[in-house]
């Protein structure tokens, strides 16, 4: 007898750590042909190779770890933008909805894309050093962006083991340095309402100050103190209250409206993944979710963020550089938490410990302008071979 039940499919992939995050890595030209172009075949697989929806919440049945740090996947092709080696696509999976979000980049993967593109075949044979540093440069195609990444390389492999270590990643591994070139939005509209600072005005929430910035991801920054928190807040404290929350995603909403990024408040349930919102505060002494001390001086400013409605366990790449480029511009609310002063870098603390970040930043004909971001990460590939979907599910 028949089976009415379509066998599954093997889709080649691999699956990697990048930064803080983890994903599952294709090469386009191994996806079945309907998911080879933007559609709902291709947001079919990846939400079932991730496991959602899951009304679980907890991706049993997919490669993803119930979290926005683990809920991601990449597609990458051998790149024909002159001047580039990869193409880099990124998806970040709900995991409790049917929702594949392509509004954005995620910074921490981004590290993750030279390293993988080598791995796959997609760079030039001719180009691969047999020791040193590889600068692969990437087309970031979410955001049109430029970033280039330095792969370090031993005995013409990429160097994976290392001793950089990176809070929130609990192994040592081989340091990947990125360049995020020229981060902020395209046509001047770094700041969108012009201002550094705004007021954003939440009803039923309140009136804050907020800095509304584009730049590595649209960003909503506040001050810790406005919302009653101190800054030093590990998950627990915020992802355990279901009321703030819902607060955090009310003012998230209305910051997409004030940036233009959305039209109207409901849209902000379909665009999850931007933009960002995070808080902020002058340095203060805590304990990481480590349980290791991080104090007061060896930090500049405290930094919590959130993604896809969930505190974030250490902070997104991309919202790293828009921190450090916020840092870098006088009077936002993040180079006010940092002390004021001028300054091309910071150190700041988040839940999982601290990170450094540096941008360059310089006022032209009354705008300001970031020629790039910079900051070191680590990856590692998990995992290789295919993926299996159930067949018929696309």
């Amino acid at each position: 007898m028949t089976s009415p039940f379509a066998p599954q499919i093997k889709i080649p992939a691999t699956y990697l750590r990048g930064g803080t995050s983890k994903g599952v890595f294709f090469r386009l030209d191994d996806l079945p042909e309907p998911a080879q172009q933007p559609g709902a075949a291709r947001d079919a697989i990846l939400l079932r190779v991730l496991g959602s929806p899951d009304p679980y919440g907890k991706q049993i049945d997919g490669l993803g770890n119930a979290s926005s740090s683990t809920s991601k996947a990449v597609i990458l092709s051998r790149s024909t933008r002159p001047g580039h080696d990869v193409d880099y696509l990124f998806g970040q999976v709900s995991i409790d909805q049917p929702l594949v979000d392509w509004s954005g980049n995620c910074g921490n993967l981004s590290a993750a894309v030279g390293p993988c593109a080598i791995h796959m075949g997609l760079i030039d044979t001719a180009r691969i050093p047999q020791s040193g540093s590889l600068a692969v440069r990437i087309w970031q195609a979410n955001i049109g962006k430029t970033i280039v990444a330095h792969v370090p390389m031993a005995h013409g492999q990429v160097q994976e083991t290392g001793d950089f270590e990176l809070d929130g990643v609990t192994f040592a591994a081989a340091e990947v340095a990125l360049e995020f070139m020229a981060p902020a939005a395209e046509g001047g509209a770094m700041f969108p309402t012009g201002n550094v600072v705004d007021t954003l005005e939440v009803p039923g929430v309140g009136r804050f100050a907020a800095t509304l910035i584009n730049a590595g991801i649209p960003t909503v920054f506040l001050n810790a103190q406005d919302i009653g928190y101190t800054g030093t807040e590990l998950q627990g404290d915020i992802n355990q209250d279901p009321a703030a929350l819902a607060r955090f995603e009310a003012i998230r909403a209305h910051g997409a409206v004030k940036m233009g990024l959305i039209q109207n408040l409901d849209e902000a349930a379909t665009r999850q993944h931007t933009p960002k919102i995070a808080f902020v505060a002058p340095p203060a002494s805590y304990t990481a979710s480590s349980g290791k001390a991080i104090e007061a001086q060896d930090i500049d400013l405290l930094v919590r963020a959130l993604s896809m409605g969930q505190l974030h366990h250490a902070m997104m790449g991309t919202a790293a550089v828009a921190i450090g480029t916020a840092a870098a511009i006088p009077g936002t609310l993040v180079h006010r938490a940092a002390g004021g002063g001028a300054r091309n870098a910071v150190r700041f603390g988040h839940p999982s410990g601290t990170l450094r970040v540096g941008a360059e930043a310089a006022l032209a004909n009354g705008q300001w302008q970031v020629t790039k971001a910079l900051m070191s990460r680590s990856a590692r590939i998990l995992m290789e071979g295919w993926v299996r979907v159930p067949a018929g599910h696309f």
